[in-house]
């Protein structure tokens, strides 16, 4: 079975819309649509015969009963109370109903009961209740304005974990895996979603299959605590830097905000699927992404100049043959010529290069009053921005929170003495108690013991390939080991099986792991930088047959990460 998010949902819409024939309408529900856009065009959907795409919840569609209706929702009250309306008055002819997860019994005869005019011939349980950016990475689309993750300290708001075990049960069902449930030792939210989805998997066992675990899959289930410095970071790469800087949402990208900007690219989209540039491009660095897309527009201008060349009637059919994949070609060029032309202006405008230069600093080397004179040189600089500042400092306190001679506090006044808000600076704080070293279960800094130290000296000595992105997410150093047969007893200790009667997983093998799907899902969020990781370890092991599928409740930027802690107390 696949292990591409991507591919997983596309499969079910396809089954949706191919498995009723003619002419259609496709209703979608507020949390689905997102769910459907990210890997579904409108021309494919043209191609199904489905010739309108609306909201349930919209009450003033036209009646047109020649129609047949595929309706894809969530199974939860507003959505089934739509359908309930949508039933008493039917605006189509026939209703095919499709729901993204486990259907309530209850819900099901709400729905039969409403439907006095006959009017539904199906009604089906697909499950595709996540949203899959990329084939290697999924999340659940948890937002602080919908469901906020925390209650108080590190505990789940009940709403939040509802939704994450909806998603994450969902994922499972759609690749068809009963795994074997792994926690980080020091998390009770990891151990409390690993709990509820054992007690779902075992509850709907006839769905899940027998109580027989699937022994080739292993879902590791992190806390983004015990790594909070990957959300921090600037990044450096094509998808990471629109996300961080820019921001997408959902795939979709708005630019409206920059000056002048043409009609055509007020709004775009970055899909794999559908953009060959970008899928080539994603993860090349800043440098790199210059010299491709200058070789993206020579190959458009060569093209261009072809067709000015149109002297029979067989040129003519040429170009008319070539033309829709001209002008895809030429709005696909503009597209990216003016994301790396405004990731550029924001770069120099920002002087994200020295920004960045500290901050891996701070994130991989063990300097401090090296880091300490450039924070004080950094902060009075007018032209960084607050918020970049501010990111500067956490990193300096994740790292030196122990050192007897850290300069915290006085780093804390110069941030407010230079413009920096009050409330701001006390992101501080909270990101010390949420993430501080008393609640980290590992050594992120590699400098908490005498062995550590000399090993990330040694670290430092080696030669670097690029100052600015020297950092590896823990997440993948992890991953890393973890395949190659090393440090098997350490991530036995640190991960332990949900079950204690579970087989250990065979991670003490010196050989390595072979022929194992492992899924890791991070509470609290999850970074590009670190889907980018997970796809290069899915391309360096694909001869043992080890595929990796990255998880999670939200996907972060440093804003929204700083943002989401900002409204939780920890105590």
């Amino acid at each position: 079975m696949t292990m591409d998010a991507v591919k997983a949902i596309q499969y079910y819409i396809n089954r949706v819309l191919s498995d009723t024939s003619g002419m259609k309408v496709l209703l979608l529900d507020k949390e689905t649509t997102p769910m459907i856009s990210l890997v579904a065009t409108q021309s494919y959907l043209l191609s199904k015969e489905t010739f309108l795409v609306d909201k349930v919840e919209n009450g003033q569609r036209d009646t047109m009963r020649h129609l047949k209706c595929i309706c894809f929702v969530r199974p939860t009250e507003a959505s089934v109370r739509a359908l309930v309306d949508e039933l008493r008055s039917p605006k189509y002819g026939d209703y095919y109903i499709y729901v993204s997860n486990i259907l309530k019994k209850s819900m099901i005869e709400l729905l039969a009961e409403n439907d006095e005019n006959e009017v539904v011939r199906e009604v089906q349980e697909f499950y595709a209740d996540y949203y899959a950016a990329t084939p290697c990475l999924f999340h659940v689309g948890l937002t602080p304005a919908m469901h906020p993750l925390f209650a108080e300290g590190h505990s789940w708001n009940p709403g939040a974990l509802s939704r994450t075990i909806q998603g994450l049960s969902s994922l499972l069902l759609s690749m068809k895996k009963r795994p074997n449930i792994r926690y980080e030792r020091n998390s009770a939210m990891a151990q409390k979603l690993g709990q509820e989805l054992q007690y779902l998997m075992d509850h709907e066992s006839n769905l899940f299959g027998s109580n027989s675990r699937d022994n080739q899959t292993q879902l590791l289930i992190l806390d983004r605590k015990n790594d909070p410095v990957t959300p921090l970071l600037t990044q450096w790469t094509y998808h990471a830097m629109i996300h961080e800087l820019i921001g997408i949402n959902n795939g979709r990208i708005d630019l409206s905000y920059v000056p002048d900007i043409r009609p055509e690219v007020k709004e775009v989209m970055l899909s794999q699927d559908q953009d060959t540039f970008f899928k080539q491009s994603q993860y090349l660095n800043f440098g790199d992404l210059g010299v491709s897309v200058r070789e993206y527009v020579d190959t458009y201008q060569s093209k261009t100049e072809s067709h000015h060349q149109i002297q029979s009637i067989s040129d003519m059919k040429r170009f008319v043959e070539a033309y829709p994949e001209f002008r895809k070609l030429s709005g696909n060029v503009t597209k990216h010529v003016t994301l790396i032309g405004e990731l550029s202006r924001i770069v120099a405008n920002r002087q994200l290069l020295s920004v960045s230069e500290l901050e891996q600093s701070l994130a991989c080397n063990e300097q401090h009053n090296s880091d300490l004179k450039s924070l004080r040189a950094l902060i009075p600089n007018p032209k960084i921005a607050p918020e970049n500042k501010l990111r500067c400092v956490i990193l300096y306190a994740l790292r030196y929170e122990r050192a007897q001679s850290n300069s915290i506090a006085e780093l804390k006044q110069l941030l407010i003495t230079n413009g920096v808000d009050a409330d701001q600076v006390s992101a501080i704080d909270v990101i010390i108690r949420y993430s501080g070293t008393s609640e980290r279960q590992t050594d992120l800094f590699q400098n908490e013991n005498l062995f550590s130290r000399g090993k990330n000296i040694f670290k430092g000595l080696q030669g670097i390939e690029n100052v600015y992105t020297q950092h590896n997410p823990a997440l993948a150093e992890m991953l890393e080991q973890t395949i190659r047969g090393r440090q098997g007893l350490h991530w036995q200790e640190r991960l332990p099986n949900l079950d204690p009667k579970a087989r250990p997983p065979l991670i003490g093998n010196e050989n390595g792991l072979f022929n194992q799907d492992i899924i890791v899902f991070v509470v609290g969020g999850v970074t590009l930088e670190e889907e980018m990781a997970v796809a290069k370890l899915n391309a360096k092991f694909s001869t043992q047959n080890v595929r990796i599928l990255l998880g999670s409740t939200s996907v972060h930027s440093s804003t929204s990460f700083l943002s989401e802690l900002s409204t939780t107390f920890f105590p």
